[in-house]
């Protein structure tokens, strides 16, 4: 299990937003926007091409580190030890001290393997409220809370949901900034100019 883990931590540290925007925007996220390294600040910052890279790359780093745990590890458990893992060491990157995103992408990636059900009908809850309210933070926020909800009732094994809900817990954790923004109604809507970003 503490393999699994290391795996996926490692896996999910890989900074790939920072390290696309350093090469192809010559920008350091940690100091612009909202200083978030991950998909979402890359999207304002540097545009949507290189956001949905980014996101992409995010992804792949949870689905990676569930796969190659399975493969190391027969036990689901393992799995979904690596998935967790994934979306901390995003979180948490050695190689940023400590300074990552927020592990929405990371977890999407993680379970579209271990609860592929649930992670549809997550992902059609993000997509929605961004569309209706145009606030990527409550669209991360509701398909974060969704998650476990779901897997619970598609049936999932205990341990993807307790992994579902761990996982939650700590972006909801991250969006913590966010949250308070939501409730004073100064959240920033997706087209809304950069320097009205406040940092999380």
């Amino acid at each position: 299990m503490l393999a699994s883990a290391a795996i996926g931590y490692l896996i999910g540290s890989l900074p790939f937003g920072y390290l696309a925007a350093r090469r192809w925007a010559d920008v350091d996220l940690r100091h612009v926007g909202s200083g978030n390294v991950g998909a979402t600040n890359v999207l304002r910052v540097s545009g949507p091409s290189l956001g949905a890279l980014v996101m992409a790359a995010d992804m792949a780093k949870g689905a990676a580190a569930v796969a190659l745990a399975g493969g190391v590890a027969s036990s689901g458990e393992a799995s979904v030890t690596a998935g967790v893992a994934a979306v901390a060491g995003h979180m948490f990157p050695i190689w940023l001290r400590g300074r990552g995103g927020k592990g929405v992408a990371t977890a999407c990636g993680a379970f579209a393997l271990l609860a592929p059900v649930a992670t549809a009908v997550a992902a059609g809850v993000f997509v929605s409220t961004v569309w209706l309210t145009r606030m990527v933070s409550l669209g991360s926020f509701a398909a974060t809370v969704t998650l476990p909800l779901a897997a619970a009732a598609a049936g999932d094994s205990s341990a993807v949901v307790n992994g579902s809900m761990a996982a939650a817990l700590a972006v909801i954790w991250k969006h913590r900034g966010n949250l308070r923004r939501l409730w004073l109604g100064s959240e920033r809507r997706v087209g809304q100019p950069d320097g009205r970003e406040p940092r999380a």
